[in-house]
């Protein structure tokens, strides 16, 4: 195999997480609608200036403003409080298809969102090891967004 050829294991991405966040349902889902939208920033705090129409067919996207941007995703299914799933090329500017999925549910002492990204495409270890991160920084700021409140 030359360095140029992919296994169809080289090609998956698979990134679950379970963040537990002390708040009610409707509490955490206003504020992963929040983060993942307007509130949406990099790890070291700077604004991706996301939108978000939270309804089936709705955009996931990056507003740069002057009709520049970039798209990330549609909603797939929405079913407040608890499921939130998106498909579509994500940040990706190489062949890449995401569904990605928040599954929400009561536990005690508030609310369990498991989160799973499953990907097909072009996508290196590094980049792999880059989402793992951001998402990580993502869940850590809803779960502090909702627990704020």
């Amino acid at each position: 195999m030359t360095a140029t050829e992919s296994t169809l294991e080289d090609m998956l991405l698979t990134i679950n997480q379970e963040i537990h966040v002390q708040a009610s349902m409707d509490v955490t889902f206003a504020a992963l609608l929040e983060q993942l939208g307007p509130g949406n920033e990099t790890p070291d705090g700077k604004s991706l200036s996301m939108k978000i129409e939270p309804w089936p067919g709705g955009r996931w996207y990056r507003d740069m403003g002057d009709g520049n941007g970039h798209f990330w995703a549609n909603v797939k299914a929405i079913m407040r409080p608890t499921l939130l799933e998106f498909v579509g090329p994500m940040f990706a500017s190489f062949p890449f298809v995401s569904n990605v999925q928040y599954r929400l549910s009561e536990v005690e002492g508030g609310t369990l969102i498991t989160f799973r990204h499953t990907a097909l495409g072009l996508v290196t270890e590094e980049h792999k090891a880059g989402m793992t991160k951001g998402w990580t920084s993502m869940h850590d700021r809803v779960r502090r967004h909702a627990e704020g409140r």
